[in-house]
């Protein structure tokens, strides 16, 4: 009995590595032929088939001294005669599991972004100074145009500022940091005063034309009416048409009447006074229609960041992604553990527990 008993737990024992294997292979790896694994099931017959030769060898042996040999010394080999067996089912175990051919997965992705060049043309001319926006027009959408811009990483941004005149403060570039720097260090005043409209969006088209963007985008913000420069803007629009880019226009400034800039003290600061807000609607209508864009009035820094939004989802940055995997076989280990497992319960079935006929 006790030698069935320790026979028993040997075989649970080696059962339960088997089980285990069978569990790591299923969660760990992708089995090229999953259903090998229900050649697992001939294990337990097997178990079993040896548990009933157990039974079936043993005898019964009456012995006045029983208690006294109960009491003497316990053979280690001898409670651990059936371990080759269990040995030998945990190896065969073990590859039948490698059957089910386990296999690893190498994923990797090629992405290829189609950036779109955005030139953003502001209006830094005095009346953005107006306090309708907090804390004025040009901080407020200086501030929503960098935002914008730390939302787009992967397409090339540049900034042209324009008064009376206007110029590049940045080419188009990928380094957003250096682009938001740039555009911190603009300031109104720094150029002949007036609002060029038509220039400062010449001067964009100009930087985008060579462009090999997959899309090419003008976003012109302005506060007033286009009374400076030698280029109206419905003809920078017949230009932008031409060259296939795109123009946003968007009218910055509150309804009815602001607190604005209306004269400069020698000091450089400004006098203020409630002035008409006066921005040419159709002007810019036209110009965004003609070229395929739109025109937003925005008279408040909410609706400034709800239209950059807009924007944005309008004009999206096109990602190919191609995925590529590669399966790398992961059975030889297994074979390996399991062919070792059989051979060592050979080896042990023929020294420590060998039994003379």
């Amino acid at each position: 009995m006790r030698d069935r008993a320790s026979a028993s737990v040997l075989i649970v024992l080696a059962l339960a590595g088997v089980a285990a294997t069978a569990f790591m292979l299923w969660k760990g790896y992708e089995l090229e032929l999953p259903k090998a694994l229900w050649s697992l099931l001939v294990l337990p017959l097997i178990a079993t088939l040896y548990l009933w030769r157990i039974r079936r060898r043993g005898g019964e042996v009456k012995l006045p001294t029983l208690s006294v040999l109960s009491k003497g010394p316990v053979d280690v080999l001898a409670r651990l005669r059936h371990l080759p067996f269990a040995t030998s089912l945990l190896g065969l175990g073990i590859l039948l599991a490698s059957l089910a051919r386990p296999q690893s997965k190498d994923k990797w992705q090629d992405v290829t972004k189609e950036g779109i060049d955005i030139i953003i043309a502001m209006d830094f001319s005095a009346s953005m100074l107006a306090k309708d926006f907090k804390p004025d027009r040009l901080t407020a959408a200086r501030n929503v145009a960098m935002r914008f811009i730390d939302d787009r990483p992967n397409d090339r941004i540049g900034l042209v500022v324009y008064e009376g005149e206007a110029f590049t403060q940045c080419p188009l570039t990928t380094d957003h940091k250096v682009l938001q720097d740039l555009f911190l260090q603009a300031k109104s005043g720094l150029i002949t005063g007036g609002t060029a409209v038509g220039t400062g969006l010449a001067t964009a088209i100009n930087r985008l034309r060579d462009s090999d963007g997959k899309s090419k985008v003008v976003i012109l913000l302005t506060d007033g009416v286009n009374n400076a420069g030698t280029i109206q803007p419905i003809d920078a629009a017949q230009i932008a048409k031409q060259f296939g880019i795109r123009v946003y226009t968007i009218g910055v400034g509150s309804r009815g009447k602001a607190l604005s800039p209306v004269a400069i003290y020698p000091n450089g600061s400004y006098k203020y006074d409630y002035v008409e807000v006066q921005i040419d609607d159709d002007m810019l209508k036209q110009v965004a229609e003609l070229t395929d864009g739109h025109y937003y009035r925005a008279v408040n820094e909410r609706k400034l960041v709800d239209i950059y939004a807009e924007i944005d989802k309008l004009e999206k940055t096109r990602v190919k992604v191609t995925e590529h995997s590669r399966r790398n076989e992961q059975y030889f280990p297994f074979v390996l553990a399991g062919s070792s497992l059989l051979l060592l319960a050979f080896l042990l079935d023929r020294t420590l527990f060998r039994t003379m006929p």
